[in-house]
């Protein structure tokens, strides 16, 4: 037996509970994971809460991240007592996820944990971290350098926002933080950021062409943010779009991309191929600090995640949630 979040839904709607499950209940796979950690990401707060239609197949066990160690496989990469790392692939959506602390799983799926993070660690970087070290590497590879200027992050105090934040800095980008915390300019510039900037500036419709400020942008909300910070982006700089928290619209005009050769850069962690993966978690390994999790992560027990979840969705948490399943 196990303990596992399931939602569930019926005719009367959706219930979470926190259950004990059989190991005969696990779905197909060829991996067996014993969990240590899991996380909360926006995706899991909207499964969980209900708040979008994110859950795809019931019963579901939520929990887009885990890390643990393998104890059957009959895939030839694994082998038990390895410790594995899982991001994406529709886990927690359509198959049974990391809130559990069992978990069976393709092992195609799957990357090694990096040497460099302990199992908690990783899970404070989570998804919301490696989609962060996806977005720098993209931008990196459209040639946007230091010298060329200030790099925007949005929704920096969020998960993808503070490990992209920190990151930057390690390699030595200036870095400009939009928040609608500005309660939280010392957490933000603990992590790198050396300018503020109110959320308000940019979530309003603007003009289509703005004064040039950004040689790069790490966009986590989409809609007019988006569409401003393009707006915004210098002559020959990119925009990493990686999410949605404002709006999946995007009120922008082609202007910055015919007139300044700006270029946006679609940014997917859930299918992002293993190659782009062990690309990003190598990044992670070699420029995030380790010490900078200490004030992104804090840790919850696996009972207290659907309460979180519901904090989460609210806006009142910075940072990110680990989840011990075993706790």
């Amino acid at each position: 037996m196990f303990s596992a979040i399931v939602i569930d839904k019926t005719d009367e709607g959706q219930t979470v509970t926190l259950q004990q499950l059989d190991e005969s209940a696990l779905p197909e796979g060829d991996v067996t994971i014993d969990v240590a950690f899991s996380t909360l990401n926006f995706k899991d707060g909207l499964a969980i809460t209900g708040s979008s239609p994110v859950v795809r197949k019931f019963p579901m066990v939520p929990g887009i991240d885990l890390v643990g160690t393998v104890s059957e496989s009959s895939h030839a990469d694994w082998k038990a007592g390895d410790t594995v790392v899982l991001n994406g692939w529709g886990v927690g959506e359509v198959h049974w996820g990391g809130l559990a602390q069992k978990a069976k799983l393709k092992g195609d799926w799957l990357v090694p944990l990096p040497g460099a993070f302990t199992p908690a660690q990783a899970m404070a970087i989570g998804t919301a971290g490696y989609t962060a070290a996806l977005c720098v590497d993209a931008l990196i590879d459209a040639g946007v350098t230091p010298e060329q200027g200030e790099v925007l992050v949005t929704g920096a105090t969020g998960g993808v926002g503070s490990v992209a934040i920190a990151l930057l800095k390690k390699l030595g980008f200036s870095v400009a933080a939009l928040t609608g915390k500005p309660g939280e300019a010392d957490y933000l510039k603990t992590l790198g950021a050396e300018t503020i900037i109110d959320r308000a500036e940019m979530s309003e419709k603007g003009k289509p062409l703005q004064k040039e400020r950004w040689a790069g942008v790490v966009d986590t909300a989409g809609s007019f943010t988006l569409a401003n910070a393009c707006a915004q982006t210098r002559y020959g700089g990119a925009v990493a779009a990686c999410g949605l928290a404002q709006g999946m619209d995007l009120p922008a005009t082609v202007m910055p991309f015919i007139l300044r050769g700006v270029s946006l850069l679609g940014i997917d962690s859930v299918m992002a191929p293993k190659a782009k993966r062990l690309k990003a978690w190598d990044r992670l390994a070699k420029d995030l600090d380790p010490a900078a999790l200490e004030t992104i992560g804090q840790t919850i027990g696996l009972g207290d995640a659907i309460e979180a979840a519901k904090k989460f969705m609210s806006g009142e948490v910075k940072g990110r949630y680990i989840v011990d399943v075993n706790a």
